[in-house]
């Protein structure tokens, strides 16, 4: 899907004429005048694509123009059926070669904008200046790499889930910022930035953040736009919800070394999570109805986030898809 200023000019790339693997052809010269490249990462996500692209044609952008550029590591719904429908440009890699670093390199370099935007298939942008205020930061030169607000949605978002969002996500922007936090759910980058400093394809997980503390090791700044926000959406299990925050504590023993979380840690993280949302909950009279939920995601949040934290960073090919390909 490419836009111009104007809204027309749409590019369509047809999946069933895509390579196993590899980037889809350029648009012509014309055509590929975008300002940003919106790459969607996917695997399977039929369910929410749709509304999520929908929510990014009905953007206002001006000024800025845009494309989207579809990463899908063998997707078996309609997930490109869809993505094919709303016209946007699709590359494959392989599921054997799959990582998070790895297939935004890969839609970094099909991409044809001077500003890189992420959003994962399940996350819809709310508003329709959504894309001008997450790249407006980086027009401006003040920013190398921001990233927008997250919410839950409600009804499907699990509680503690939301109160995390709402911890790490708040109203109120901070452009630039002074650490390195960053999350490629809702995030955008300069290209040529990206360009001399790609993703860590070796990662199990928080390629935002390694490349984030890398720019900021270089004098670059991170900045957090509060109005860009996007409804992110998990839809997990339990166990998933564990294998989510392992996958990420294997990570961060790359990025943060000297961040080590012992069985102590765990008791006391999960007792404290759980103090504090039901507090929350029994402030929003939900107690009853999420005290046990509240329960379970505390205890595999930070479960995870022990194991992952005291397990060999080596990974087996079992595991490895496992980490990967968690649904």
């Amino acid at each position: 899907m490419t836009r111009s200023r104007s809204g027309g000019g749409i590019v369509t790339y047809h999946p069933k004429d895509a390579p196993e693997a590899g980037p889809p052809p350029q648009p012509d010269a014309q055509a590929a005048a975008v300002d940003a490249s919106i790459v969607i990462r996917t695997y399977n996500e039929g369910k929410w694509l749709g509304d999520a692209l929908k929510a990014v044609a009905a953007q206002n952008p001006e000024p800025y123009s845009y494309e989207v550029v579809i990463v899908d590591s063998g997707s078996t719904d309609d997930t490109l059926k869809i993505a094919e429908a709303h016209g946007c440009r699709i590359t494959h890699i392989k599921k054997s070669e799959f990582t998070f670093g790895r297939s935004l390199n890969m839609g970094c370099e099909a991409a044809i904008g001077r500003f890189l935007v992420f959003i994962s298939g399940h996350c819809i942008p709310s508003g329709e200046r959504w894309l001008h205020n997450l790249v407006k930061p980086l027009d401006e030169g003040v920013c190398a790499y921001t990233y927008g607000r997250q919410m839950g949605k409600p009804g499907i978002t699990k509680f503690s889930e939301e109160q995390l969002f709402r911890k790490y996500f708040p109203d109120c922007s901070h452009i630039p910022q002074d650490d390195f936090f960053c999350n490629n759910a809702n995030s955008a980058i300069l290209t040529s930035v990206w360009k001399s400093h790609p993703f860590d394809e070796t990662v199990t997980g928080l390629e935002d953040m390694a490349l984030a503390k890398q720019l900021v090791a270089d004098g670059m700044k991170i900045g957090y736009v509060a109005d860009a926000p996007v409804i992110h959406i998990h839809e997990e299990s339990w166990s998933k919800v564990k294998t989510r925050y392992e996958r990420e504590a294997v990570a961060l023993q790359d990025i943060m070394p000297e961040v080590h979380v012992g069985f102590g840690d765990f008791v006391r993280y999960t007792l404290a999570g759980i103090m504090h949302d039901w507090g929350e909950a029994l402030d929003q009279r939900v107690f009853w109805k999420e005290a046990g939920n509240i329960v379970m995601f505390r205890f595999n949040q930070y479960w995870g986030s022990y194991q992952g934290n005291n397990n060999h960073r080596k990974l087996s090919q079992r595991r490895k898809d496992r980490y990967f390909y968690p649904r």
